[in-house]
């Protein structure tokens, strides 16, 4: 199956990142090379593109599409060990940094890895396919307050706890058409009706558990901002309210100067503000490219610049 993902808001990444032609440029989650492809582009030979996955078949696809360049280094792994990776090709300081955070449409419409309920697949979900733990564990082994918890908390699903015994009751549970199933009839048939797609909170609950996705978000965007230079700018693009969340925070906390209480009279926290914020509010996709390319419907664009 060919590696396809339609990069989402690309114009408005590329204005946004700023980029110096002499610039070291980091792209967390590479994927197919959509947006690091537009971005080396706007490199000379002094610039430096970094791109990371811990998806092994995506890291294949961009040494393809990018072998035309010298100027790139290409990672297996996960973003949040970025600090290990920047120590190891001596990076002290970043231009621009940029982080999708969601599922490529490779792994979406890749039946093999499990990710989606339009097929009926084997219960996978690895982003990562040498790590042990998939979705079929999770479901398969996982107690009945654990998956109500994270099924309530990743999937902010109101059905959380009839969900979780009818897996239990349904046990074992092999592919992801029987678990499409399950969730169906735990809930309420006027509400399946009524969402598009009845099993899509559920599924992106197992998704993020599996995957670790929330697990040192916060402190790993809080550390790619100590790495960035003056000027330096940080582009995060999200598809759920839980991380969207986690980086929102970050950067306002990042963008804030005294965090001590308002009655404080002397400010006795030392915190000082390190960012700018480009934009107050998330960026959406234009209309256009909704139409286009409806995954790109809930993403947020978020970026900021290092004082």
């Amino acid at each position: 199956m060919e590696y396809k993902h339609i990069p989402i808001m690309i114009d408005e990444i590329l204005s946004g990142l700023n980029i110096k032609p002499d610039g070291i440029y980091l792209d967390c989650t590479i994927g197919g090379a959509g947006h690091s492809l537009q971005i080396i582009k706007k490199l000379n030979d002094k610039g430096l593109l970094i791109g990371i996955d811990k998806d092994k078949e995506a890291i294949a696809v961009c040494k393809t599409r990018l072998k035309d360049y010298k100027n790139v280094i290409l990672e297996k792994s996960d973003f949040k060990d970025i600090a290990q990776i920047l120590d190891k090709f001596n990076i002290v300081g970043l231009d621009g940094v940029l982080i999708d955070l969601g599922v490529s449409s490779y792994q979406l419409d890749n039946k093999e890895r499990g990710f989606s309920f339009r097929f009926d697949s084997k219960l996978d979900m690895r982003m990562d396919q040498t790590q042990k733990l998939t979705a079929y564990d999770v479901v398969n082994t996982y107690s009945k307050s654990h998956l109500t918890r994270i099924i309530k908390e990743y999937g902010e699903e109101e059905f959380a706890s009839s969900i979780a015994n009818n897996i239990i009751l349904s046990r074992p549970i092999k592919s992801t058409k029987q678990l499409a199933n399950i969730i169906e009839k735990s809930m309420p048939t006027k509400i399946v009706y009524k969402r598009n797609g009845a099993h899509k909170k559920t599924f992106q609950a197992i998704r993020i558990e599996v995957n670790k996705e929330l697990d040192n978000l916060f402190e790993t965007i809080n550390f790619l901002i100590s790495k960035l230079k003056s000027g330096g700018r940080m582009a995060v693009l999200t598809f759920h309210s839980l991380e969207d969340r986690i980086v929102k925070n970050c950067f306002k906390i990042n963008s804030t100067g005294c965090l001590c209480p308002p009655k404080t009279p002397i400010c006795i926290c030392g915190h000082k503000k390190v960012i700018n914020l480009i934009n107050k509010k998330p960026i959406m996709a234009s209309e256009h490219e909704q139409q286009v390319n409806p995954r790109s419907t809930s993403a947020k664009l978020r970026i900021i610049e290092k004082i």
